[in-house]
């Protein structure tokens, strides 16, 4: 005769994780709500001058929390090689707001969709990180949410070369950034990274992920 576990017994075996999941919650909630400003690429470089009136273009991303694993994971991609603007890199799925979009928000869950595959009801949003100030002129909402269920990714061809994740812990854990440099047109620029394996997050994508580290931490 096969047991078949109780109601009780099953709700007592999943306790732990379903309280460790509602902490998590809780804790980004707390973070999101935090007052301060909002970030740049700029941040570490203040001898940068930018031109006068500079107009940034909106733009939405998705900080993808996956608990579909019962361990939190952060989903991001690796952008095309083929592609103009920042070929091969680590970023967000987004992308900027669209004439039909309702507000970031809307552009960060259709873009997800688009790039990745990811169903536009699943994430659970539990808010937005401040405005973060990229050096090709978007201003972009970083916008969290929590994955509660596995999806098939699907990477959008000619612009997603790989959906991949790392864990949660790691890039909120403000001891694994390092700053390095580079050459950019003509003067050395400083930038956040956080390597991961053989990702090597850096650019904005780190810096937002650093903030949001930081209000975590606080």
């Amino acid at each position: 005769m096969t047991w078949i576990p109780s109601r009780w017994a099953l709700k007592r075996k999943f306790r732990p994780v379903i309280e460790a999941v509602r902490d998590l919650e809780d804790r980004i909630a707390a973070a999101l709500q935090l007052q301060g400003n909002g970030s740049s690429d700029f941040d570490l470089n203040p001898g940068t001058v930018l031109p006068e009136g500079r107009k940034l273009r909106a733009a939405g991303v998705l900080v993808p929390v996956s608990i579909a694993s019962g361990s939190p994971r952060l989903i991001l991609t690796k952008r095309s090689s083929a592609l103009k603007h920042h070929p091969g890199q680590i970023a967000f799925p987004g992308g900027k707001v669209d004439a039909g979009d309702k507000d970031a928000c809307a552009a960060a869950l259709r873009e997800a969709w688009e790039e990745i595959g990811l169903p536009q009801d699943l994430p659970e949003i539990l808010g937005c990180l401040p405005e973060h100030e990229t050096v090709t002129g978007f201003s972009v909402t970083p916008v969290v949410a929590l994955i509660r269920e596995d999806f098939a990714a699907r990477p959008e061809a000619g612009e997603v070369a790989e959906v991949f994740s790392v864990p949660l812990g790691h890039v909120l854990d403000t001891d694994n950034y390092i700053i390095e440099s580079r050459r950019w047109r003509g003067t050395r620029r400083r930038y956040y990274t956080v390597p991961y394996g053989p990702y090597y997050i850096w650019g904005a994508t780190a810096r937002m992920l650093r903030g949001f580290a930081a209000r975590m931490e606080s």
